[in-house]
């Protein structure tokens, strides 16, 4: 007589866990923790110009972390004081240097970019150079899982790397 009411009541809560929506958390982790950093030259002008690309959330947790304070890159009422958190953020976790010099990477500024935040850099007017050495520890100071992929491009011949944490320099030579 009970496998007669258990087995019902089992299929109907089978049907009805099935059948109801559930509810993600707002804070769905991605499983993948990665960030790109394209170093270009630009002969014409003469600079390094950089873009990285970090995932929204990661970005503002990373920040958040370091920082001890409450974050929102995609709010433009918040632009502004996300903009400097953000430039001294990226001006600790990325260094160039070209033939062994280390430059100074003018900070431009970041836009969202639906996921994704790109940051843009670009350094000031360099000599020409035969090696590019980058020190990227983006999002080092979040997870351990984090792999940062370097794409490097100089008159149109593209190098890239990836670096896994606790991996941080990369060099290439042209």
């Amino acid at each position: 007589m009970c496998d007669l009411i258990y087995q019902p009541l089992l299929y109907c809560y089978l049907l009805i866990g099935l059948l109801i929506p559930k509810k993600q958390p707002d804070n769905v982790n991605h499983p993948l923790h990665v960030s790109t950093t394209n170093v270009n030259f630009n002969a014409q002008e003469g600079k390094l110009e950089l873009t990285c690309t970090v995932f929204t959330d990661d970005f503002e947790s990373a920040i958040a972390k370091q920082y001890k304070v409450k974050t929102d890159l995609s709010k433009p009422d918040m632009h502004a004081a996300m903009d400097g958190l953000v430039k001294n953020y990226i001006s600790n976790h990325v260094q160039i240097k070209t033939n062994d010099k280390a430059l100074t990477l003018n900070y431009l500024g970041f836009e969202v970019d639906r996921e994704a935040v790109n940051v843009y850099l670009e350094s000031n007017k360099i000599l020409a150079f035969k090696k590019v050495s980058a020190e990227i520890s983006i999002l080092h100071n979040l997870y351990d899982d984090q792999i940062n992929i370097v794409h490097i491009t100089e008159n149109g011949t593209r190098k890239s790397t990836k670096l896994e944490y606790p991996e941080t320099k990369v060099s290439q030579s042209f």
